[in-house]
């Protein structure tokens, strides 16, 4: 941990979260009840703390890689599209090389990040477009970025932000859709409508640095299945935590009142073999009492 110097291309883009400096350990914090912009800044400031260093886990040189790189990563790690990325712009290397690329090519080196065939066509139809019509160099406004084959806005927020340094908007993957809604920051499921909610919560200049972190904060603590609330330093503001422990207390009730039950009827089906086996001891001796009597 003293080596740590936060999360890199070197170690696999591995954040670990720091503690809250001066606060005692989560579970022993009262909840504090908070409405939804304080909360939500709130929530901000303690993720700035506990992940300082907050780099796109995606490893790329130029706009144009990163618009790949982001493309790939639909439905796919960023630690696979890490892997198979080197190989790919060591090839093709910017939007002219791509362009000309052969499609069967293109999908062979990126197959194993899935939906290979429609990346690669996307990938070789949007350079395409960048050399055609923007000159060889990506656009810089979300409104030509998504004209691009393969580029929604999810792909341009992430591309404007890092490539540009231009916030239009808030990235929304699975973990800032699950982390969002835990928090209680919006009741959406759709990408479109938790971005316009968390927009008008935060400040523009951390919408992007706040997907980052959300991104790294589900990786290492806030997982999908079993989110470790009781080392979370969001716990004690967090209204999807207390629903959690509920939900989890519920569940070990029942599952305990279902052992108990299982025990009783363990214990009846025991006593019954029992008495059935005693009655069948007992048999033959008062068969042969009866026969001495007669």
């Amino acid at each position: 941990m003293s080596d740590y110097q936060g999360p890199t291309s070197a170690n696999g883009y591995e954040a670990i979260p720091l503690p809250l400096p001066g606060m005692p350990p989560p579970p022993q914090r009262p909840f504090q009840k908070l409405s939804k912009k304080p909360r939500a800044l709130e929530f901000l400031k303690r993720l700035k703390l506990i992940y300082p260093e907050a780099p796109c886990s995606l490893d790329y040189e130029t706009p144009v890689q990163l618009m790949v790189a982001t493309m790939l990563a639909a439905q796919c790690t960023d630690a696979r599209v890490n892997i198979v990325t080197p190989a790919l712009f060591e090839q093709f290397p910017d939007a002219v090389a791509m362009a000309a690329a052969d499609v069967a090519e293109l999908e062979e080196l990126v197959r194993s990040t899935g939906f290979y065939r429609n990346k690669a066509k996307n990938i070789q139809a949007a350079a395409h477009k960048i050399v055609t019509e923007f000159d060889g160099a990506v656009p810089g406004t979300m409104a030509e970025l998504t004209t691009l084959p393969g580029v929604a806005r999810k792909t341009a927020n992430v591309v404007l932000a890092h490539a540009f340094g231009i916030h239009e908007g808030v990235t929304v993957d699975t973990h800032v859709k699950r982390i969002s809604g835990r928090m209680g920051l919006t009741k959406h499921t759709e990408p479109p409508k938790i971005e316009q909610d968390l927009m008008k919560l935060l400040p523009r200049d951390d919408w992007e640095n706040w997907s980052i972190r959300l991104v790294y904060h589900g990786r290492a603590v806030c997982m999908a299945r079993s989110p470790n609330c009781m080392r979370c330093d969001l716990l004690d503001i967090c209204p999807g935590a207390a629903k959690i422990q509920k939900e989890a207390d519920r569940a070990a009730k029942a599952k305990a009142k279902k052992a108990a039950a299982k025990k009783t009827a363990a214990k009846k089906t025991a006593g019954k073999k029992a008495t059935t086996r005693k009655t069948a001891k007992q048999k033959p001796a008062a068969d042969a009492q009866k026969k001495k009597k007669s």
